[in-house]
Formats: C-alpha cells, sequence, structure tokens
C-alpha cells in the first residue's frame, strides 16, 4: 500500500516514469497522449530540452531567495516579459505557486486597494454559478461549482453568484446575442443595487470557462458589457485566466479576444507549463500606484512567491511559445481538432455540444440531443469515459455537474501547443472509442 495520501484513496495509478513531447510514459513502457495538459498544464508537453536547461542552470545557480530579503534576475524578467504583452493599464505582477495562490492574493489585493482608497464598505464579490477559481477557501468561496464547495460550505464566505454565459444551456430561442448579453448585464445590475453599488468590491470571471462547465466561451460583447458595468460602479473586474490564458485559447491573454483588460489578471497553469509551480496575479497600475501610497506593502505573502527557479522555468516557457511561434499552431490545430471533432461526434446521438477556443475545447453529452437531457448522475459517465480513455492510452478531463454542479457531463482537452495533425487524428480516433466504449447498449 502507497504511504502517499493520493487524490482518490481508493484508486491504483499508474507510475510515470518519463515524458516525451506531448505523451507521458508508464513504468511498464505504456505511451499515453496527453491531449488534457493534465488540469490545462502541461503546454510545451513534457520533454522541452530549452526549459530543462533553464531549470538546470539556476538551480545550479541560486535556486531560491525569499523575497522578503531579495528580488532576483529571473523574477525581474519575467515581469518585465509579461508587462510588455499584458493588455492595457496592467504594470505589475505578484507571483504566487499556483491558481488558487493567485485568486485568493487578488481579493486581497482588492480588498486592501479599497481600504487604503478609503472606501472600507467596499466588501462583496460577486462571480457567477458553474465557475471554478481554485480550492483555497476563499478561491472556493468565489468560486460557483456546486459539488466542490457543498461540504465545506460552513468555513466559507459569502459570494454572490449570477448566472453564467451558458448559451447553449440558457440563451432563449427567440434571443439574438445581444438580447441574451442584455439579460445577463440586467442579473449583474440587479445584483449590484441589492447589495449596494458602494458596498461591492469586485466582480470576477473565467474568460472562457474551465473544468466546471468544460470549455465554454462567452457571447460577443458579453464581456464588454460587463467591464462597462464595472467601471460604471467603481467596482473591480478579476478575470481568471488560470487554465484559459497562457496561450490556450490562442492569443496570449484569453481576454485579448474579448476586446477588454483588467484590473487583475490571474495566470497559472501555462505560465510555468508544469516544469515548476507558479503562478501570477498581474495587477493594474492604479491598484499598484494606490498601495505604494498608502501602506507601501501587500499584507499578504507566501514562502515560495518568486520563487527563483519557477520564474527561470516560466520565462524560458513563455520565451519558448514566442520564439517558435506556437500561437500560431495553437490556433491551427485548434481549428483542426474543432474540425475533427464535429466530423466524428457533429452528429453523434449523445454529443449535444463541441465549443471552445484554440487548444480549450468542449464536448457537452446528452441522453438525447433535441431536449438536452442529461444523463442520469448515478452513472457516472464522465468518470468511466477518464478510465475508458486511460485504457486506451489517451489523457483527456472529463467531469459532471456541468449544468448545476449534479446533473451533466462534459470532456474537456487542452492537449499540448507542440501538437500536430498526426496527434489531432489521434486525439479524436481514441476519444472515439472510449465514448462508444461507455456508451454501447
Amino acid at each position: 500500500m502507497s504511504h502517499v495520501f493520493h487524490r482518490s484513496l481508493n484508486t491504483s495509478y499508474p507510475l510515470a516514469v518519463g515524458g516525451d513531447g506531448p505523451y507521458l510514459i508508464d513504468a511498464g513502457g505504456k505511451r499515453y497522449l496527453d491531449a488534457c495538459g493534465g488540469a490545462a498544464v502541461s503546454c510545451l508537453g513534457h520533454s522541452d530540452a530549452a526549459v530543462i536547461a533553464a531549470v538546470q542552470h539556476q538551480v545550479a545557480t541560486m535556486a531560491y531567495a525569499h523575497s522578503a530579503f531579495f528580488t532576483s534576475e529571473p523574477m525581474e524578467q519575467l515581469a518585465d516579459f509579461l508587462v510588455a504583452r499584458a493588455p492595457a493599464g496592467i504594470d505589475s505582477v505578484y507571483f504566487v505557486s499556483g491558481g488558487s495562490e493567485a485568486v485568493e492574493s487578488a481579493l486581497k489585493m482588492a480588498r486592501q486597494y479599497f481600504v487604503e482608497q478609503g472606501q472600507p464598505q467596499r466588501r462583496h464579490v460577486i462571480a457567477r454559478r458553474q465557475s471554478y477559481h481554485g480550492n483555497t477557501l476563499g478561491a472556493l468561496a468565489t468560486g460557483g461549482n456546486a459539488w466542490r464547495r457543498q461540504q465545506f460550505e460552513p468555513l466559507l464566505i459569502g459570494v454572490t453568484h449570477v448566472s453564467p454565459c451558458y448559451a447553449y444551456r440558457d440563451q432563449q430561442a427567440q434571443e439574438t446575442d445581444g438580447d441574451y448579453v442584455a439579460r445577463l448585464g440586467r442579473e449583474l445590475e440587479d445584483n449590484i443595487a441589492a447589495l449596494g453599488a458602494e458596498n461591492v468590491m469586485a466582480f470576477i470571471a473565467e474568460p472562457v470557462v474551465g473544468a466546471t462547465a468544460g470549455a465554454l466561451p462567452a457571447v460577443h460583447g458579453y464581456f464588454q458589457r460587463m467591464r462597462d458595468i464595472c467601471q460604471r460602479h467603481g467596482i473591480l473586474l478579476i478575470l481568471d485566466e488560470v487554465m484559459c490564458g497562457m496561450g490556450r485559447t490562442g492569443s496570449l491573454f484569453a481576454c485579448e479576444q474579448e476586446g477588454v483588460t483588467a484590473d487583475l489578471i490571474c495566470v497559472a497553469k501555462g505560465l510555468g507549463a508544469g516544469y515548476q509551480p507558479i503562478g501570477a496575479v498581474l495587477v493594474s497600475h492604479a491598484i499598484r500606484d494606490t498601495l505604494r501610497a498608502g501602506t507601501g506593502f501587500f499584507q499578504h505573502g507566501h514562502t515560495y512567491i518568486g520563487h527563483a527557479t519557477a520564474c527561470a522555468a516560466a520565462l524560458a516557457v513563455q520565451q519558448q511559445i514566442e520564439d517558435r511561434d506556437l500561437l500560431d499552431n495553437v490556433r491551427a490545430m485548434g481549428q483542426l481538432l474543432q474540425e475533427r471533432l464535429r466530423q466524428r461526434f457533429g452528429e453523434h446521438p449523445h454529443v449535444g455540444d463541441i465549443r471552445g477556443r484554440g487548444l480549450f475545447l468542449g464536448l457537452e453529452l446528452v441522453q438525447e440531443r433535441t431536449g438536452k437531457r442529461p444523463f442520469e448522475p448515478a452513472r457516472r459517465l464522465h468518470a468511466r469515459i477518464k478510465t475508458q480513455a486511460m485504457q486506451a492510452g489517451l489523457m483527456c478531463y472529463p467531469m459532471g455537474g456541468t449544468i448545476d454542479g449534479l446533473h451533466g457531463d462534459h470532456i474537456l482537452l487542452a492537449p499540448p501547443y507542440i501538437i500536430d495533425a498526426r496527434h489531432v487524428d489521434e486525439i479524436v480516433d481514441r476519444l472515439g472509442l472510449a465514448i462508444d466504449a461507455c456508451l454501447a447498449p
């Protein structure tokens, strides 16, 4: 029996011993095509020589220096790299060790900003149902994943949740995209009014919803409307790009495709591509300048923020993405993968929706397409598909509770940016085998 406290205490996991491009290899030599990047993490695959060399060099030079005493060259260089490419208004970067830490830090930064600005009454956060923002208590409270929240509800702060932009399920037949956006805008406005606009601190959302709803993008104009509402009421906009950012949707920042910027942008996963644990909060100059002119420090911190080796790895990852024009490949392979998915599953009786952007795609599974009726949760279709896919040598990211935290199943695909057409065919073929095996009469 393993002495590791694994995620599932009743599961026997294969032992991963090697990586080769987009493949992981277990102790028996079996190769698994990583079509989900683990959890949309491994955007450069598992054997990038340049990133490995950067990590080795940094460890040999100086592995770690505590950020309360020193800055470091990799941290400064990575911050410069990100700010130079960030949306308008972003002027500094706060480094952490992962996505949950990034969201937690952004929430606390938003709160301290208003305290130092002389508006301490601003404390309410508005988020969306069927969102996921992390597993620390603040991030978990902010997220709208009912299943993840359920047993921890007594420990969570109160957060107001509004509807997601979920056109497949919620846009009415007679509604144009503009009508739908207007309705969601009114819902946000109504909730702001109920809380008192002067009491609301932030609105947080994923530009493309990841794990909880399966690569769910908003309709055109949605984020521009939400941004306008926030600005009108002096509310901070926090965009959670932990899963969908850093090139995953075909642009370095997912919000670029929405035509908006934000006050705080959270990134992780694709930032370091799994070569080291790292995340970050990108911060507007207004927030930074307010804190600098006030107390002069952020009342928050973790031991490993700005870790030199993690920053060196992330800088190498981002340089590889840029130098090799991998975002072009994300867009090209993303289009090809979506085309192949539609060819294979577009008329499938149990695939209701195929959606997403770039190499961030999702399939929503239904019992029947016309009424969009989901499978019974007790069937645990998502878990069975994951098992079948692994047996076929494919890693994908199926989840349940797509609709309301209990009902609905989807499959998330987020393969490395380095894949080619052969890998696309392999993903679709193996996924088809897994789905058909689980849905066979």
